[in-house]
């Protein structure tokens, strides 16, 4: 019989508030979430393809009484370990407690769910499953399917199949009632609703948003399999009920502690936080892929999906994730998994060098923005395996010299900023690119090498001019000289009144209009941390006083820390979830990157590892952002706690484990040896000026030779002071594939103006004034 009320209601995901994420370390390919007591989200048979909404339980007693155990507080959720992704849940209610055992089975794509409800022996467990296949709720169809003998409750969609098979002591079926139904019209939740009891049991379903429901014996095991068909889902969940549940458990448990003894991570770290290492070492691993070793997704969890059916942009490989999570993964002893990494993006680096904004796990580009970070962080990994001599065969010169190439062509602009929404100069994507050539040069020829360093120490000498501002509003209020602006329009290479032109805000319901000089983040924190600047140099610490000042917030768990001025990521102010726009909210990731700059300055770091743990979930999983509002129980915001936004964030994660690891070496970890041996946190002074028509400087320091950039040959006609003594230099290759003329500029003094042009640009001429050396 057909559930009637095809296609049911909109169907949405469920809440992102997570309280454990695994996998099993077997050849299995599949992934699962839990939160509020029960399984959320499955993934199969990719770690960006989840294929179920929930997978809970009603408690009833077919006279009336009802309870579904996701809408209760009252439950203890806890692991055999820490870092072992093995979940037990137990739910209490005054009639009843219901315990949770959930392991996946390593072997097979399936998750297996032990069952055991005490209490009133007039209830008896339901279980009620969301089908979402195919990373949707649309299109759906459910089917009531017996399997030789065996009842089993199974969905479709396109190339996807699940069953949920349960077997009680004796491995005999154990289904007592089995039904489908549209959702909000003749599901079982509203079939409880409306009756009381179960008393729908329609054979099928969709297609649309369907769900299943089943009866259960007191205490049983449940089995969710993925195939290509329904059959072959039932055939995999019936085979791995066939087996003990306990010696599944076990062996989830021992393959676990085995890897973590391997990495011997927690060694010479602050005892208490040893089971937060654990665990953060458990969700790296955990979001690695099984099809493309070394991808890994950023969160497996769908940011406000109680609210959409979009599957969101959370399932996607980020190149910048990425390589934060690979070198975290690479403090913890894991190489091989880093080098997975590095053997990843080699393969998926684009023909011009760049990697896409983010892409599918097999390589092709979803979102298509340019951020020059995302280019720069694998020259660091790989610097990083060679510092850890853990290239392992890997042959990486090709991929570096093509990824500096793009930097060098592109820079030092970059078309997003690291929260992919504003384009210009930004002092994090900065950070990252200079250290990228100066790590990258040592992968190059020697022939090569000089030139590209010569152009970090150009990039890096101009930090100040193109970032810096004073003399504001945000200076006088706070006084504070000096400071370094969020993000500073292109055109500031040529013009540093571009300072004053607004940058829009794109994540708001109405844009402030603030102009860059007064829109400032935590950005510039990356060039403390990278030894470009040194922590108590003037800017930094004025733009630490800036930052406490207007992104600093007091919570119950601890200081933490917005993104930028203005942001509007996250929770509108009455709750509602981030709908494109909101108000931008604390990021338990800024914490660990202050806890950093402590580190440097000589401040007790340990606080802001524990204020990230504090603010951790029920079993650790750390959130992308927290609440700072009042408190909101209706929507589930309380100050201090998760957000509704992604949780587990894997950067969180990677970022916890590299401020302890930091914290027993006492550095930053991640701070690339070249970059701490060539700056040591002082600014150079460059023999050499460039300009590029991506980099049109108007000025260059007394003493400088001026080197043009093109990527075309060309003759360039130059001259001084009103072309006086006029003459013509041809480029020569050079610079990674660049055209360059070198003007012998050195020799002229502060007033004097260098006049160039060429064929390539028509009708229009450049010009450089020589200003004042530095003293």
């Amino acid at each position: 019989m057909e559930a009637p009320g095809v296609p049911g209601i909109p169907p949405t995901w469920t809440s992102s508030d997570k309280d454990m994420v695994g996998t099993s370390l077997g050849p299995a390919r599949l992934w699962f979430t839990v939160g509020h007591g029960i399984v959320n989200e499955v993934y199969w048979p990719r770690v960006d393809i989840p294929q179920i909404r929930d997978l809970g339980f009603i408690v009833a007693d077919g006279r009336g009484f009802w309870s579904e155990v996701k809408r209760g507080v009252d439950y203890t959720i806890s692991t055999p370990g820490p870092g072992i992704p093995a979940v037990q849940v137990l739910h209490r209610h005054s009639r009843f407690e219901l315990a949770l055992r959930i392991t996946p089975d390593p072997e097979r794509d399936v998750l297996l769910i032990e069952v055991e409800l005490t209490g009133d022996g007039d209830l008896a467990p339901y279980a009620l499953l969301a089908p979402h296949l195919g990373g949707t709720g649309r299109g759906n169809r459910a089917e009531v399917f017996t399997s030789r003998g065996r009842v089993v409750l199974c969905a479709e969609q396109g190339p996807f199949a699940l069953a949920l098979a349960a077997a009680d002591a004796s491995q005999r079926d154990a289904w007592r009632m089995a039904g489908a139904g549209c959702v909000g019209v003749s599901d079982g939740w509203q079939d409880f609703a409306r009756n009381g009891t179960m008393t729908w049991t329609y054979d099928r379903a969709g297609p649309g948003n369907v769900a299943l429901m089943g009866k259960l014996p007191r205490r049983s095991v449940l089995a969710l399999g993925f195939g290509s068909g329904q059959q072959a889902a039932a055939t995999l969940a019936i085979s791995a009920l066939v087996q003990p549940f306990e010696a599944v458990w076990r062996e989830q448990v021992r393959a676990w502690q085995a890897w973590h003894t391997k990495m011997a991570h927690a060694q010479g770290l602050p005892g208490e936080f040893h089971e937060q290492v654990h665990l953060s070492a458990m969700v790296l691993k955990a979001h690695q892929d099984k099809t493309y070793p070394g991808a890994m997704v950023a969160s497996l969890s769908i940011p406000w999906g109680n609210a959409t059916d979009d599957v969101g942009g959370y399932h996607l490989v980020w190149p910048r994730d990425l390589v934060e999570s690979a070198g975290a993964l690479l403090e913890l002893g894991a190489a091989e998994e880093a080098r997975d990494i590095m053997r990843y993006l080699i393969a998926t680096q684009l023909e011009d060098g760049r990697w896409a904004q983010n892409q599918w796990l097999g390589g092709t580009p979803r979102w298509c923005g340019i951020q020059l970070d995302e280019v720069a962080f694998p020259v660091l990994l790989a610097a990083a395996l060679a510092e850890h001599d853990a290239f392992g065969g890997i042959e990486a010169r090709d991929m570096v010299r093509r990824a500096l190439a793009f930097i060098v062509r592109q820079g030092p602009a970059t078309d997003q900023d690291r929260w992919e929404e504003t384009a210009g100069i930004n002092t994090f994507t900065l950070a990252v690119a200079i250290a990228a050539l100066v790590c990258g040069a040592g992968f190059l020829d020697e022939s090569e090498r000089g030139d590209v360093l010569i152009l970090a120490d150009d990039w890096n000498a101009h930090i100040e001019e193109w970032c810096g501002v004073e003399g504001t509003r945000l200076s006088r209020e706070h006084g504070v000289g000096a400071y370094y602006v969020r993000v500073a329009p292109a055109r500031v290479i040529s013009d540093r009144a571009a300072l004053q032109d607004v940058v829009p805000l794109k994540n708001r319901d109405r844009d402030p209009n603030l102009p860059a000089a007064e829109q400032i983040s935590t950005d510039f924190l990356q060039l403390v941390r990278f030894g470009l600047r040194r922590p108590d140099d003037p800017l930094v610490r004025n733009s630490v006083a800036l930052v406490d000042a207007l992104l600093r917030a007091e919570t119950p768990s601890g200081p933490l820390w917005r993104r930028y001025v203005g942001d509007g990521y996250g929770e509108h102010l009455d709750g509602r979830p981030y709908d494109g726009t909101g108000q931008g909210r604390p990021w338990p990731l800024l914490a660990g990157e202050r806890g950093h700059y402590a580190l440097l300055a000589h401040e007790d770091a340990e606080p802001y590892l524990r204020t990230m743990a504090a603010v951790s979930g029920r079993l650790g999983l750390i959130p992308e952002q927290v609440w700072d509002g009042d408190p909101r129980p209706r929507e589930g915001l309380h100050p201090g706690r998760p957000s509704g936004s992604a949780m587990p964030l894997v950067w969180a994660h990677a970022e916890f484990v590299k401020l302890a690891v930091s914290l027993r070496e006492e550095r930053p970890v991640d701070r690339p040896e070249a970059v701490w041996l060539r700056y040591a946190g002082r600014r150079p002074r460059p023999t050499s000026a460039h300009w590029s028509q991506r980099m049109p400087v108007t000025t260059i320091r007394a003493g400088q030779s001026l080197r043009v950039l093109h990527e075309a040959p060309a003759v360039l006609r130059w001259g001084v002071d009103g072309w006086r003594e006029a003459s013509e230099t041809p480029t020569t290759p050079g610079l990674l594939g660049l055209h360059v003329a070198d003007l012998p500029t050195g020799g002229l003094h502060p007033g004097q103006v260098v006049h160039f042009a060429c064929d390539a640009w028509p009708g229009r001429e450049r010009a450089v004034a020589v200003v004042e050396a530095e003293a």
